[in-house]
């Protein structure tokens, strides 16, 4: 039952602010060139918002879907009870008729904070805006303020560390870079190590043993006698060099 006095009492505001236009336009003395007095505006609007708040707190929005300067106005309504909390009363309201546009400013109390709702209409009279803008203290702006400065300069902050960050790791990738080709190259260099730390064999230096008198004489007999022959004249030593291989310990 509510929820149906709720919509015919919006629909018979906007019939009544319709009607109170079309009869004041013809008294010049009592309205303005829109056809509609500071009280009748005030009174529009005041209305305006008990529809609204009653029309969010029925849940009837869908039933105003057509209508997107209405839907607008439950969005803007829900999203400031965020900030106001459960809406009380009317304290006050003001309205600015103009030739071209009228501006009704309504001032409603709510559990946690004040609201002004703001509420255009056309030299038609028709609303073409309605808005809903909690009132903060000085202090809570101030705060306000305050975090979004940190939040804004903390991202800055955070994207410059970043961005050093990365700058920094720019002077391991030549090195990454020789790490992964000294991999690749392993095994040639290997072989190459293995071939230059490899020594060569040091040929050791001949010994010229003619000077042992002994020893050449030793040598002639063997010679001599390996022969057959009964003396060691016509042999002549020249040079006794030492043999390479191990035949006589094998022997």
């Amino acid at each position: 039952m509510k929820k149906i006095v709720s919509i015919l009492g919006m629909i018979a505001c906007i019939l009544c602010l319709t009607a109170c236009g079309q009869e004041a336009a013809g008294n010049a003395n009592s309205a303005d060139s829109t056809g509609l007095t500071e009280a009748e505006a005030v009174a529009y609007g005041e209305q305006l918002v008990k529809d609204v708040d009653a029309i969010v707190k029925g849940g009837m929005e869908a039933q105003f879907a057509g209508d997107t300067v209405i839907t607008a106005a439950f969005d803007s309504w829900k999203a400031a009870a965020a900030d106001m909390g459960t809406y009380q009363n009317i304290i006050g309201s003001v309205a600015e008729v103009g030739e071209d546009s009228t501006v009704i400013t309504v001032t409603v109390s709510g559990t946690l904070r004040e609201a002004e709702v703001e509420i255009l209409l056309d030299k038609d009279l028709i609303l073409t805006s309605v808005t809903t803008n909690v009132k903060y203290s000085p202090g809570e702006l101030m705060t306000k303020a305050l975090m979004n400065t940190a939040i804004g300069m903390g991202t800055v902050f955070v994207v410059l560390i970043l961005i050093s960050f990365i700058i920094s790791a720019f002077v391991f990738i030549p090195k990454i870079q020789a790490a992964f080709s000294r991999k690749g190259n392993a095994p040639e260099e290997t072989v190459k190590e293995a071939v230059v730390s490899t020594p060569a064999p040091v040929a050791e230096p001949e010994e010229d043993l003619t000077d042992d008198l002994e020893l050449v004489a030793v040598v002639a007999a063997a010679i001599a006698a390996s022969e057959g022959a009964s003396s060691t004249d016509g042999l002549v030593v020249r040079s006794i060099r030492r043999a390479g291989t191990n035949k006589w310990q094998r022997a």
